[in-house]
């Protein structure tokens, strides 16, 4: 059960959405901690909830335990289903006090729709972008775009120039991301027809996206204070690069038919946009 909960992409929200409320902090706005418990609990349940919801709707074929039988994997898929509405039902019980309390702007309302929506696109048949190459898109709106987005809102009410200089770089780690955990299931991706963004590219055509994803986010960290954010805040996030030298590094192996070691890989992606977030969240609370 732990693997479909995937809790690497809660913890990303999570530093996602701390970020966002700490640059409103840094800003001099007063910390709202009711707003942002309420907040993170409204979004973990939400992702965790497409995240159940996807794996209920994959091919029928493939088993959630070893040696499952058909009737089982139904059995187990009505479960899932069912934690997924009781999920889904605490989300929309969190609305009512972040409503009722004077919590949530209009601006911050619609960002949780946002999200919402995002997050049922990602799983939910007709739709279903999980299986159309563009979950990982989505899953990038949710986590580094309306997360952070939402904590700052719920915080001030409103948004501020400079939190798109954190959300575009921020975006292009958690689309590498979400590619290279796509790695290790490849194999089982293909054999039961699931289209992911990288079944959808291929292998070879994957790895370099991956990279270049890369290098766009550390080349918009390098740019922030073109976007009105000092030096001070930015470089910090720039530590992480030999992090991504050694994951470009990686790949290369790959490509050049070397044995990957899976569970390296994937550490040192969620690594990547886990510790570039900390560190720029850490270095505003030290301003």
């Amino acid at each position: 059960m732990l693997p479909l909960l995937r809790p690497a992409h809660t913890l990303l929200l999570a530093l996602a959405y701390l970020l966002g409320a700490s640059l409103a902090r840094y800003l001099g706005v007063d910390f709202n901690l009711p707003a942002f418990l309420l907040g993170f609990l409204w979004l973990a349940f939400l992702l965790t909830a497409a995240n159940l919801l996807d794996a209920a709707y994959r091919n029928p074929a493939e088993s959630y335990l070893p040696d499952q039988t058909p009737r089982q994997r139904d059995e187990f898929r009505r479960k899932l289903v069912i934690l997924s509405l009781a999920l889904l039902t605490s989300v929309s019980s969190l609305t009512v006090p972040l409503v009722a309390l004077g919590l949530a702007s209009p601006l911050a309302l619609l960002l949780l729709a946002l999200s919402a929506l995002a997050a049922l696109a990602y799983a939910i048949p007709p739709v279903r972008l999980a299986n159309r190459g563009l979950g990982e898109f989505a899953l990038t709106l949710l986590v580094a775009v309306f997360t952070p987005s939402l904590a700052f809102s719920l915080q001030t009410g409103e948004l501020h120039r400079i939190l798109p200089a954190y959300i575009f770089p921020l975006g292009f780690l958690a689309l590498a991301c979400f590619l290279a955990l796509g790695f290790p299931t490849f194999a089982a991706d293909q054999k039961y027809a699931r289209q992911t963004l990288l079944v959808r590219l291929g292998w070879q055509a994957a790895i370099s996206a991956h990279n270049g994803f890369l290098a766009a986010a550390y080349l918009l960290i390098a740019a922030m204070p073109f976007l009105g954010l000092p030096f001070d805040l930015a470089w910090p996030g720039l530590l992480t690069i030999p992090l991504a030298v050694f994951q470009v590094y990686q790949f290369r192996r790959i490509a050049d038919g070397g044995k990957p070691i899976w569970l390296l890989l994937t550490a040192t992606a969620v690594a990547l946009f886990g510790l570039t977030a900390y560190l720029l969240t850490l270095t505003l609370w030290l301003r």
